[in-house]
């Protein structure tokens, strides 16, 4: 049992945390840099094993299933589309009824057998159609179908789902070892935890798309789906290597029971006029009478009344019909309660406003891919790049630019803001949603530079002409993802981190479902009677993939001042929300000292 004090001195339980044997946990033994460590084993090898599968998978597609490039990269996106979308059962699921660490254990196991069957239809010849060139020989090649078809999105959605339910629990049970609400000394040590799990994501990143990728290439996608199992496998070990450090946040029970109560008791009650004073609402602490069921210790525990969303402040309304029977809570509601959906709904903006951003990312994994396969992949004589490692670069860069940025950048900037991770989260997102649109710049400019000189003067650029737009979407994603999650996990919501970080993966799975959209969206508009769309043919030299990356562009410019808005909302309202429960501390202190 965590304890803090109240303005008295008084101890009071803050939040109960639980050791491997269910007991509650304790400070000196549990939790810590040194529990968080083994998470970040599991965080680096999980995505060392998708990393390998989903960076390449548009070439194992096309090249050994035989789908067409619009196809294979839409099979893409929406693989890695339902993986971040499945993040919200996990979170769900870890935050209701299992816990972090049950739920990264069962479905890393299902994970694992995904990656084995992948392996298995990769080896055996029979659960694949037959061999043939798809860049020569394209119209005589048989796209895989039937039971073949099944073996593979089988596999490949067993890895969604186990993956899916991981994820947000990885960086939600490395959070929680750190007591960041209470302790100053820890709440540095989460900030620093979140860089050190991105630096983990980025080494994972990083062996993934140059070791596995260049195995998966050269030794065959048989060979690199089976090391990507082992890479899964080495994750469960060090998963269960910390099991004795741990400090467990137990389950809440249904996350999503109380949020239904409030819409429905606001509903029931929505002919009710909200009253000018607070204080009255049921549940409201900025009341103390003699017959409130509220303590001190409640007050400083909880959320306190806002202004904004009146409409879901009715379901704290308590009807005065003589009857003494106790209102169901369906009907009545406490102001916590309230607050907490009204918590929800606001980030809900900032969540919708990192879509783009993502959609941008889903090109770097499959038309960027491609781009670099119709390039100079020749780095000497004997040894080509293989194009899916071109997304390791932004990544040799990130393992060099996070420690210094934690090191460095963050101590000068916490003593300018004196904010705990050196800038807000907010201000972490914008600026990456910012340099987000130059990735998409530097990707139309090369594009079109490529084109031009295969198709008017017959040469092939160096596949390094593409390196800027991973470089710059690599530094963009350093600030937006991190910002995101750390934003996210921060907010006050309780017994919800897990699903508050599995939203942020469903930015990435709205993102790459959206990618699939446009794809055929600009096809539909720009296609006519004699040429196709932008992006109809399997040849990008007859594609208009410069213009694509174009309207990214504009998009992604236009999301950013559309960031700014929500960014200033959020921070007005939650500005307003502190002032309020400051003032009330202040006066309930006040009151207490002069009785």
């Amino acid at each position: 049992m965590e304890r803090r004090q109240d303005y008295k001195g008084n101890n009071i339980s803050e939040e109960t945390t639980l050791d491997w044997r269910g007991k509650p946990s304790n400070s000196s033994k549990h939790g810590g840099m040194k529990a968080a460590a083994f998470v970040l084993g599991v965080q680096g090898f999980e995505i060392m094993a998708i990393a390998a599968v989903g960076n390449n998978l548009i070439t194992y597609v096309i090249n050994e299933m035989h789908f067409s490039l619009s196809k294979s990269a839409n099979v893409v996106t929406n693989f890695i589309g339902t993986v971040f979308l499945l993040a919200l059962l996990g979170g769900y699921l870890s935050d209701s009824y299992l816990g972090c660490f049950w739920t990264m254990l069962i479905f890393g196991f299902v994970e694992l057998s995904g990656f084995i069957l992948l392996s298995v239809q990769a080896h055996l010849p029979q659960l694949k159609p037959p061999n043939c060139n798809m860049v020569t020989d394209e119209e005589h090649c048989v796209e895989a179908k039937g039971f073949k078809a099944l073996i593979f999105f089988t596999a490949l959605y067993l890895v969604a789902l186990g993956s899916g339910c991981v994820k947000p629990n990885m960086i939600a049970h490395g959070a929680d070892q750190f007591n960041y609400q209470d302790n100053p000394k820890q709440s540095k040590q989460l900030s620093r935890y979140f860089n050190a799990a991105y630096f983990a994501f980025s080494m994972g990143e990083l062996i993934a798309l140059t070791v596995l990728v260049w195995v998966q290439t050269h030794s065959g996608m048989d060979l690199g789906f089976g090391i990507s199992a082992a890479a899964m496998a080495m994750g469960l070990i060090s998963l269960v290597g910390g099991t004795f450090l741990y400090r467990n946040k137990p389950p809440q029970g249904s996350i999503f029971t109380p949020m239904a109560q409030v819409f429905m008791a606001a509903f029931s009650k929505r002919k009710e006029v909200c009253p000018s004073d607070a204080r009255v609402l049921h549940g409201s602490h900025s009341n103390k009478g003699p017959n409130s069921n509220a303590t001190i210790s409640d007050d400083m525990g909880i959320l306190h009344h806002t202004n904004q969303f009146r409409f879901l402040d009715k379901a704290c309304i308590k009807v005065q019909d003589g009857n003494s029977t106790k209102e169901s809570p369906w009907k009545l509601c406490t102001v916590t309660q309230v607050e907490q959906v009204k918590i929800l709904i606001s980030v809900i903006p900032i969540f919708a406003c990192t879509i783009v951003f993502n959609t941008i990312l889903a090109q770097l994994q499959t038309f960027s891919v491609q781009q670099g396969s119709s390039m100079n992949t020749k780095l000497t004589k004997s040894f080509h790049i293989p194009p899916a490692s071109l997304q390791a670069i932004p990544y040799i860069m990130l393992i060099f630019l996070v420690p210094l940025y934690d090191t460095f950048f963050v101590p000068f900037a916490r003593k300018i803001t004196g904010h705990d991770s050196g800038v807000t989260p907010l201000q972490r997102i914008g600026l990456g949603l910012f340099v987000a649109t130059f990735s998409m710049v530097s990707a139309a400019l090369m594009e079109y530079k490529r084109r031009n000189a295969a198709v008017n003067s017959n040469k092939t650029l160096s596949i390094f002409w593409i390196t800027p737009q991973f470089l710059i979407f690599g530094v963009s994603e350093m600030f937006t993802a991190v910002g995101l999650i750390e934003f996210f996990y921060k907010q006050s919501v309780k017994g919800m981190q897990s699903f508050l970080t599995a939203i942020t993966y469903c930015s990435y799975s709205f993102g790459f479902y959206l990618s699939s959209v446009l794809v055929s969206l600009v096809n539909k508009i720009t296609s006519n009677s004699s040429h196709g769309g932008w992006l109809s043919d399997n040849n990008l030299n007859k594609d208009r993939l410069d213009l694509f990356y174009w309207l990214l562009a504009v998009l992604s410019f236009l999301n950013f001042f559309n960031y700014l808005f929500w960014a200033r909302w959020y921070s007005r309202n939650r500005s307003s929300s502190a002032t309020i429960q400051h003032d009330f501390i202040s006066k309930v202190a006040g009151d207490d000292s002069i009785a």
